[in-house]
């Protein structure tokens, strides 16, 4: 077993058990990409079992803290197990559920989701890579499924010196599958699409958002990067008579209508709109439209904390014209999946927003992911969505 000698000092993250170690920590020793690695202090202690990846900037990726654990087939087997074990727990009444949540499962750079009788993984990290066949035959074991599909396909993947890896890894068929979500039903397709095929993320949040609409009246909603229109359904659901899906991908937006028709609503009360979203909300504006809720989901603007100057101007940007475009005592829901923008960062960005729109609203609930997607104690960077539903004073 090779050693990884820290600096001194720099133990002090893996003592509070977060999985970490960035490359100026270690003071010397090295290994193969995703091989299993001793961790040790500058005195020698030990720390952590480990996997090493000599191309990213976070060098060594923790998988246990226990010296008398080991890292093999067993091991792969416990943790996935017990990540499933807790979303049992949580019974999501879905058959849609992340199954696995990489850091917070105890499996680094792993992501797996569950989309009815399919599997749909993401190895993000060397670690997982080099373990992938015996994930993956952990996988179904554990879940007594057959399918298994990868979409390795993130650029994360290229800060870990690997290449792009997508198609089935255990089993085979059509791709297309059908998802419940609350009393609502909707299609993806696991080898094209958004991450593994769909924001699973969301799912509490769209519950929440059908409940605002009904309880508000609102008929006339805006859903901003609405990509196959999860929030638009709800909005139909929810009793909204005029629905408009704004997204860039005519491919998303014809998967949007589509939900529309199979969960029975008239789609003469959907327009689903191919357009750049801050020009159609700057066209909006101009025609003097107005909103009774409006949704604010946009793609990963600060992939790291180096973007967040950037980031938070587009943010500010989207929110003061959404801000502008609500009708008086209107719902504004607005996220950011941005890991380098916190919640209170998100906060402030969005009452900037609100003073550049002359627009004061409260702040009826503090948005996150659905609780499948968890964060834990030791690793807070595990908090990617933050959000804040917002009603216009």
């Amino acid at each position: 077993m090779k050693t990884i000698k820290l600096r001194e000092g720099k133990e002090r993250s893996l003592l509070r058990r977060h999985p970490w170690v960035f490359q100026g920590s270690v003071a010397k020793g090295g290994a193969d990409a995703g091989e299993t690695v001793r961790v040790e202090s500058a005195s020698g202690e030990f720390l952590a079992w480990a996997a090493f990846s000599p191309s990213s900037s976070i060098r060594v990726r923790a998988w246990s803290f226990d010296e008398a654990e080991r890292i093999d087939a067993e091991f792969f087997a416990r943790r996935i197990a017990a990540a499933i074990r807790l979303r049992e727990r949580l019974a999501i009444q879905s058959n849609g559920v992340r199954l696995v949540h990489g850091e917070a499962d105890g499996l680094p750079g792993l992501i797996v989701d569950r989309y009815a009788d399919t599997l749909v993984a993401q190895f993000l990290s060397a670690g997982t890579d080099k373990w992938k066949a015996v994930i993956a035959d952990a996988l179904l074991a554990a879940t007594g499924l057959t399918r298994l599909y990868e979409r390795s396909d993130s650029g994360v993947r290229q800060l870990e010196g690997l290449g792009q890896a997508t198609g089935w890894l255990r089993g085979d068929g059509p791709t297309t599958v059908e998802l419940t979500e609350s009393s609502w039903r909707l299609k993806l397709d696991v080898a094209e699409g958004h991450k593994t095929g769909y924001y699973l993320d969301q799912r509490d949040n769209r519950a929440d958002f059908a409940r605002w609409v009904r309880q508000l009246g609102a008929q006339r909603v805006l859903n901003c990067y609405s990509y196959t229109g999860g929030f638009s359904v709800a909005a139909l659901a929810g009793g909204a008579t005029e629905v408009i899906s704004v997204d860039s991908s005519g491919p998303a937006l014809a998967r949007a209508s589509e939900h529309v028709l199979l969960n029975g609503f008239d789609p003469a009360h959907h327009t689903a709109l191919d357009a750049d979203v801050n020009a159609t909300l700057r066209q909006l504006l101009k025609d003097g439209k107005q909103f009774d809720a409006i949704v604010l989901d946009p793609p990963k603007f600060a992939p790291s904390a180096a973007h967040a100057d950037r980031a938070s101007r587009a943010y500010k940007d989207i929110n003061r014209l959404g801000l502008k475009l609500l009708a008086p005592g209107g719902l504004l829901t607005t996220y950011s999946c941005s890991g380098g923008i916190g919640a209170e960062l998100f906060q402030k960005i969005v009452a900037g927003a609100g003073m550049d729109a002359g627009v004061d609203a409260y702040i009826v609930k503090r948005l996150e992911a659905s609780p499948d997607h968890p964060t834990t104690i030791c690793f807070p960077e595990g908090e990617y969505l933050k959000g804040l539903a917002l009603l216009r004073a």
